[in-house]
């Protein structure tokens, strides 16, 4: 009986499980005798490489979709070019009365034919009495003639070299910047007891640039964006070796900058020196670079925060800038 029974226990098995297995879906009956009789289940059959395959499903809501591509390289950038600003000419200071600082002394550049001139009175300090002011005019006051030097850095350069006090002159926009060429700053003249100073930026007087202080404003914000951009690119180009030279040099320029612009009168409401020195130096940076200065780029001012208008009901001129008005 032992051996008839273990035959029918799975028969039994199987008649029982038979009314659901014919409901059940051809899979799960498929799944079930597989587990019953021990039989692997076949692998699905691998599609034969190089056929497309189908996109991938779109990821349900909240859930992380596939990885992205991973993205082209980008092109590589244009190599940048120089900031050239206007540059300024010898007309526009030609017959024009500047002084050092806008406070003292003479300048004034003449045409003689095709030649250049200048007259000039030398402000300083008394040798015998260094508390009181001298001046001292230039080859007693007759023009002295200048010899045109092109633009090496960018704007109109003159010198007189053969001078008592030999100085060179770099035209700016409105003035001019002059500097010595002797062995200091100063320039003595003993018979007229006398020891001037004449380095510096001559330009107009300060009542004259006062209203004119939004301009240079707006102005110097281009200037400084030009003197950045072409220090960068300069150290970009430059050898590793010569890159420290560069950023000393320009480190000195904001310095010197300061400390010439101090003394010219009214500075700080103004600003007309500061602009100017800049401007020359985007100037000479750009010729470095080997920028033709003839023809100017445009310059991108920097962006200024507007003011918000006025709200209504609000004060504008109140301390707070927004307190309610009384009713």
């Amino acid at each position: 009986m032992r051996p008839i029974r273990s035959l029918l226990l799975p028969i039994l098995a199987v008649a029982v499980a038979a009314p659901g297995m014919l409901a059940a879906p051809p899979a799960q009956a498929q799944n079930f005798f597989e587990r019953l009789f021990g039989i692997k289940p076949e692998r699905p059959p691998v599609p034969p490489r190089g056929l497309p395959e189908a996109p991938p499903a779109p990821a349900a809501p909240g859930e992380p979709g596939p990885p992205a591509a991973p993205e082209a390289p980008r092109p590589a950038p244009a190599p940048a070019r120089p900031i050239v600003l206007k540059t300024p000419s010898e007309d526009g200071v030609i017959g024009q009365d500047l002084q050092l600082n806008g406070l003292s002394g003479t300048l004034k550049l003449e045409r003689s034919g095709t030649a250049v001139t200048a007259r000039i009175k030398l402000p300083g300090t008394k040798i015998s009495q260094p508390a009181e002011s001298c001046t001292v005019p230039l080859a007693g006051g007759s023009p002295v003639t200048l010899s045109a030097e092109g633009k090496p850095e960018g704007v109109p350069r003159f010198e007189a070299a053969g001078a008592e006090c030999p100085l060179r002159f770099d035209v700016t926009e409105g003035g001019v910047l002059v500097s010595s060429l002797g062995a200091g700053p100063i320039c003595t003249f003993s018979a007229a007891d006398c020891a001037t100073t004449p380095v510096g930026l001559w330009g107009p007087a300060a009542a004259t640039l006062i209203p004119r202080a939004g301009e240079f404003d707006t102005a110097r914000g281009v200037a400084d964006k030009a003197v950045r951009d072409n220090y960068k690119l300069m150290t970009q180009r430059a050898r590793r070796e010569d890159v420290r030279p560069i950023v000393s040099e320009q480190a000195a320029f904001s310095s010197d900058r300061e400390q010439l612009c101090r003394t010219y009168a009214r500075e700080g409401t103004h600003g007309f020196c500061h602009l100017r020195v800049t401007e020359n130096r985007a100037l000479a940076l750009a010729t470095r670079l080997g920028a033709n200065t003839a023809t100017p780029t445009a310059a991108v001012a920097p962006r200024r925060p507007r003011p918000k208008p006025a709200v209504e009901g609000m004060n504008p001129d109140a301390a707070g800038g927004g307190d309610v008005l009384p009713e």
